[in-house]
């Protein structure tokens, strides 16, 4: 691809969103970040990955930490802050790619190269997925579901001016269920292979 493209996924738990941007980035031959972009974060700040991870995609714990000024203690405010710069300078250098979460859509919403897509799924379809997925008993696979969720929208929307997952701010948004993982990739691709073309 000649022009830049950014590729934003938010994506509801079980929804398959995660993989689905792992497919689109490699049928397109982009590259791809997800929690992966820690490594590079740890490496910078000379921790341990497995330092950061707890607090990856976390909200902050009000209780727990405060801000002065422009200053916080919290180290899931600390993260979200080196991610978010992570992908400003990805952007900056001109790279394409595909980025899971980390309120992507809003850290890059005034590039025009931008593809903001969000992905759901029915209930029943996600639960099943998960139970599977994570070898759990459907009261403990609905119980990780609405945990993740719940954490996924404080993360979003403390750092973002709109809320997780409302229609009105993505470019697309698309329900897994119904296609399944394969064939939801390729009608995304379809869709962002036309709106390169649109760009050029």
């Amino acid at each position: 691809m000649a022009k830049q493209t950014m590729i934003s996924i938010s994506r509801e738990f079980g929804s398959g969103g995660h993989e689905i941007a792992e497919k689109i980035a490699e049928n397109l031959g982009l590259k791809f970040y997800d929690r992966s972009m820690l490594d590079a974060i740890a490496n910078k700040l000379n921790v341990k990955v497995e330092v950061l991870e707890k607090y990856d995609e976390a909200p902050r714990n009000f209780l727990m930490t405060r801000r002065v000024g422009g200053h916080t203690n919290s180290m899931a405010e600390i993260l979200a802050e080196y991610q978010f710069d992570f992908i400003r300078d990805k952007a900056a250098s001109g790279e394409s790619f595909v980025i899971v979460g980390r309120c992507s859509e809003t850290v890059l919403k005034n590039y025009d190269c931008l593809i903001s897509i969000f992905i759901n799924g029915d209930k029943d379809h996600k639960l099943a997925r998960v139970k599977e997925k994570y070898q759990l008993s459907e009261q403990e696979a609905l119980a990780k579901m609405l945990r993740h969720d719940k954490k996924r929208k404080m993360y979003h929307n403390r750092h973002s001016d709109y809320k997780w997952g409302d229609s009105r701010y993505y470019d697309l948004c698309i329900n897994s269920s119904p296609l399944g993982v394969d064939k939801t990739a390729h009608v995304l691709e379809c869709y962002i292979k036309d709106r390169i073309a649109a760009m050029e």
